[in-house]
């Protein structure tokens, strides 16, 4: 049975023979058979999000219903991918490359690198996974993500071809961040991209991933669905950066979800330019005491973007502390959605989580949409949450003009402190020379 736009009025018209299908291809994922029938029902028992769907309720999904993006991938020569767009000058280590879903070797980080257990990291595509390593994204793929409340993810689920594991076995420190980098292009038809990645992180272990979202600057017609899953050990530590530097013309819906263990630490960076449609959910777990999550986050809508931040922070063990921290800047007529939510379950007693979310208006056009949540059932807990929402300070720009600075120059110094603190709180410094380098871009500022 076809589920078409009349029926469930959903973009992509899904046939569950096809889909099997056309997934069941390649006898190299054929072990995936199974999820993804049982994510194809999940995805179509459940309902699609209309502006009456409270976490869809400022955040449109018309784009996607003038496409079935059912086009077949045309894959391109590495040589025509633009090169600034595939790596961070001066960051070493491992990269991955996957232009519009599809793998690219040529554009990639030796073939001999990325198939070896490189110093305790195990670094493979689902197409790849010896017995081992299927079980161990077996046991996570599908797992740490709740498909069931999450539309998107069963998508995601259902529509997975291929994928990447990165484990990190025990006591192991991966010294150099592993960068793992998705390129979208314009098709001759509208296409989706699933992209898929699976973080183990084992007991005392440590690991730095960077995931970067780009395109062509052509005028995009696809649609990307992207899902990262991470588990991180006990005692061990998951230094994760997520960046969305898409054309402003991408559609783009992705998720972050985490399994804290017992005093494990997640160290997470946000960033995303607007487009046509843009939403990531980040979703963190804290499952055993003593884990802390440091999370924060930079989003930049102009024009006419869109963008849209979820958090949802569950605290389910004791002694688990938060801090998390998201800023952004909207211009022209752009429009944001930030709605972070701090859960406090009764179980989790000694519990300290803080959440801000500070939003500065360059026009009377732009609009954001902020509702910073903590619901508490726990007594015994130190939790704090606030969100502003402001244009610049006439007073502090008339101080600025007094000291001889033009009135474009006091409003671009004060827009660029305003964001640049937590760009400069960026530990790996070729990331934050990058993000600088956007920084002066979206300001029409030379470095």
């Amino acid at each position: 049975m076809t589920y078409s736009l009349v029926e469930k009025k959903v973009p992509f018209t899904l046939s569950a023979a096809t889909l099997v299908e056309s997934r069941s291809r390649s006898s190299q994922t054929s072990w995936l058979n199974d999820f993804r029938r049982e994510a194809l029902s999940q995805f179509q028992s459940q309902p699609w999000p209309t502006r009456k769907t409270e976490s869809w309720k400022y955040t449109s999904l018309a784009a996607l219903s003038e496409e079935s993006y059912q086009g077949e991938v045309s894959e391109i020569e590495g040589k025509d991918v633009v090169s600034s767009q595939l790596s961070f000058d001066g960051l070493e280590g491992l990269k991955l490359v996957f232009v519009d879903g599809v793998f690219n070797q040529f554009l990639s980080s030796d073939e001999s690198a990325l198939s070896a257990d490189v110093s305790g990291l195990i670094c493979q595509r689902f197409s790849e996974l010896d017995d081992a390593a299927k079980a161990d994204v077996q046991a996570t793929l599908g797992q740490v993500v709740d498909s069931e409340n999450h539309l998107f993810a069963a998508h995601n689920n259902a529509m997975l071809q291929d994928g990447l594991l990165l484990k990190v076995l025990k006591n192991t420190k991966i010294e150099k961040p592993i960068q793992v980098i998705h390129y979208s292009t314009r098709q001759t038809a509208p296409c989706l991209t699933i992209a898929r990645l699976v973080v183990v992180v084992e007991e005392g272990a440590e690991l730095t991933v960077v995931e970067r979202f780009g395109s062509s600057s052509e005028t995009q017609n696809g649609f990307v669905n992207s899902l990262t899953e991470c588990v991180v050990g006990s005692n061990a530590q998951l230094n994760h950066y997520r960046i969305h530097l898409e054309d402003e013309t991408a559609q783009h819906v992705g998720g972050v979800h985490v399994n804290l263990l017992a005093n494990s630490r997640l160290n997470s960076f946000q960033a995303g330019l607007g487009s046509v449609l843009k939403r990531v959910d980040v979703v963190v777990n804290h499952i055993e005491p003593g884990a802390h999550c440091e999370l924060s986050g930079i989003y930049l809508p102009k024009n006419k973007q869109r963008i849209d931040f979820h958090t949802d922070i569950q605290h389910r063990a004791a002694h688990c502390t938060t801090n998390e921290v998201f800023r952004g800047i909207m211009a022209d007529e752009a429009k944001a959605t930030f709605n972070g939510r701090i859960y406090i379950h009764p179980h989790a007693q000694q519990t300290l989580a803080e959440l801000s979310n500070k939003n500065l208006l360059l026009s009377n056009r732009a609009e954001v949409n902020t509702k910073p949540e903590l619901e508490i059932y726990a007594d015994d807990v130190k939790c704090a949450h606030g969100a502003t929402v402001s244009q610049l300070d006439g007073e502090a720009i008339a101080y600025l003009r007094s000291r001889g600075i033009s009135r474009e120059k006091a409003e671009l110094m004060m827009s660029y402190g305003f964001i640049n603190e937590l760009v400069e709180s960026i530990k790996i410094e070729p990331i934050k020379q990058y993000m600088t380098q956007v920084l002066d871009s979206w300001f029409g500022q030379e470095q």
